[in-house]
């Protein structure tokens, strides 16, 4: 016997053995009502959450929303929610979006554990409108509100989409005296408007 064929039986004999995966079924967290603790959570980050029947009553409510009222440049990529003062699939340069004061966008996901709400990135057209608008409005339904993370997931791996993010609140940033900052790095506000 070689040394090395010492040293791989030796090594052999001191391997752990084998143990089970641990089990992921029970994990998570379940809440009595997912949508009013969604609404909790997006206030607690941050945010604002607005409950709407339909989608005729979340265009009105957007009338009541300091940032839409005052905004110059609105693009809305839901139909029949808000206005649109610009189409997107006519800029080829994302930097033309430099002044895009407020976007409207579908969310796919909410979840109740963190006010988190899923962006699709299939449905923009340039991925930078929901980082580089001064303010953000994300309707979603509020039969897409899971309780977690985990369910979150599981239902984003049944469709596999090739690029998105999850959005909880506002832009926010701490420094080492821990003042927090919101808006430094992309929306300084953010309403979820929740349809029904």
């Amino acid at each position: 016997m070689t040394a090395r064929d010492e040293i791989l039986a030796a090594l052999r004999r001191a391997a752990v053995p084998p143990a089970p995966l641990p089990q992921l079924a029970g994990l998570g967290m379940c809440f009595a009502d997912p949508v009013q603790q969604f609404a909790e959570a997006v206030a607690a980050v941050g945010g604002v959450c607005v409950r709407a029947p339909d989608r005729a009553a979340a265009h009105a409510a957007l009338a009541d929303l300091g940032p839409y009222r005052d905004a110059r440049q609105v693009v809305s990529l839901v139909p029949t929610v808000g206005r649109s003062d610009i189409e997107l699939r006519a800029i080829a340069d994302p930097h033309q979006l430099a002044g895009l004061d407020l976007a409207i966008l579908a969310g796919e996901i909410a979840v109740a554990e963190n006010g988190a709400v899923w962006i699709d990135g299939a449905a923009l057209v340039h991925p930078a409108v929901f980082v580089i608008a001064e303010h953000l409005v994300l309707v979603v339904d509020s039969g897409h509100v899971v309780h977690d993370m985990h369910e979150a997931y599981a239902r984003l791996e049944a469709g596999r989409p090739a690029y998105g993010t999850f959005i909880a609140g506002p832009s926010k940033t701490a420094d080492i005296e821990q003042a927090l900052v919101t808006g430094a790095h992309g929306a300084r506000s953010l309403t979820v408007l929740l349809i029904g």
